[in-house]
């Protein structure tokens, strides 16, 4: 899976990457766009529009106010003097992101990642490593086993700022990984992923960091989840260890503060973590969930199509894991889709129109059914 490990590695760290700064030339097709059809494939036929939000660096995890009127994302952009994955916060209608930075939000430094809005758009939480030091944490050098991993930074936790960046409260302090948290639409609950009982499981908690309930109990990663539109149900990404040799795998690499994401599927359960279910059975890795607006179909990234681990394209899937949709095309990775409150629009994280660089931006599809 080496090709594909490239581009895992630009994007996430669990949640995210880093590269290249070279601007486009002047006058190049990524100069002069704004919305633009030549971006579509011609089997693409969700998408009614689609315009580039980003122009370098990797850009991920972008995800929407509930007025649906601004996205806040991590960014690794050099030319904004990032050394690794910090959040900016940004209107995907009105600015352009060509001419400067928009605004950073995680002014203490560290590693930044996971984003999301709280209720009245006026805070955003995230996780952050600044309390463990001011620079960002090192990567894992590339393994001799050849495996790909992600680190699970024990420095992570989760912390609420305002949209200028001051810290207004710290939600979790425990010793080890707190992060990958989303809200739900209903405003009343934050799910998130947390090593604190020693495997890294999916737990929610109230809006203020009280009232913290263990969601999911079987071995393996769970990470990614999201409330579903009515705040119901939770939709979330896995690896599930069975055989002697991928538990032993599994925990060896947990306690090197590692994770390797190559097999993962999707799951669903009720938000109080009762009746899980496997939504896929595919193969490779199935990722980045989010819902449709209609709560009964998944938008997810996935290369179990591929042989070779690459491209990433984005699927439709129904909740009962049948009704399987190819929504993206072409030789790219495609990858957290995100749907507006109102379902209009869909922001997702590509290399497409990178002009063969390993540049991963943010674009924004007018969405069709």
């Amino acid at each position: 899976m080496r090709s594909s490990v490239i581009l895992f590695a630009v994007v996430l760290t669990a949640c995210g990457g880093g590269a290249s700064n070279t601007p486009p030339p002047e006058g190049s097709v990524v100069d002069s766009l704004t919305t633009s059809d030549s971006l579509i494939h011609p089997e693409e036929k969700h998408f009614r529009s689609l315009k580039q939000l980003t122009f370098g660096g990797d850009n991920a995890e972008a995800y929407w106010s509930f007025s649906g009127e601004r996205l806040v994302f991590q960014s690794n952009n050099p030319a904004w003097g990032e050394d690794c994955d910090q959040i900016y916060v940004f209107n995907p209608f009105s600015d352009d992101l060509r001419q400067g930075a928009p605004t950073k939000l995680s002014i203490n430094g560290g590693r930044t990642t996971c984003s999301y809005f709280l209720p009245g758009d006026s805070l955003v939480l995230f996780g952050s490593t600044h309390e463990g030091g001011h620079s960002c944490p090192a990567v894992p050098e590339r393994r001799a086993d050849g495996k790909y991993v992600w680190p699970i930074y024990p420095s992570f936790d989760i912390y609420v700022s305002d949209l200028k960046g001051a810290i207004r409260q710290q939600l979790t302090d425990t010793p080890g990984y707190d992060a990958e948290a989303t809200v739900s639409p209903k405003g009343d609950r934050i799910v998130f992923t947390s090593m604190r009982d020693g495997d890294m499981e999916l737990y929610t908690m109230a809006l203020d960091g009280s009232d913290v309930k263990r969601i999911t109990s079987t071995l393996g990663y769970d990470g990614g989840a999201f409330f579903s539109p009515d705040g119901s149900k939770l939709l979330w990404r896995a690896s599930r260890p069975t055989t002697e040799e991928e538990v032993e795998e599994y925990k060896a690499l947990l306690k090197e503060g590692l994770v390797k994401p190559t097999d993962m599927e999707l799951y669903v359960a009720n938000a109080d973590g009762t009746d899980p279910r496997r939504i896929t059975e595919l193969g490779n890795a199935n990722w980045a969930p989010y819902w449709h607006p209609s709560g009964t179909k998944i938008l997810f990234a996935s290369n179990h199509k591929s042989k070779r681990g690459f491209p990433f394209t984005l699927f439709l899937i129904n909740t009962d894991g049948t009704g399987l949709e190819q929504v993206s095309h072409g030789d790219t990775f495609d990858a957290f889709p995100v749907f507006s409150p109102d379902g209009k629009h869909l922001v997702f994280s590509s290399n497409r129109n990178n002009g063969g660089t390993r540049e991963t931006n943010l674009f924004l599809a007018e969405w069709q059914d």
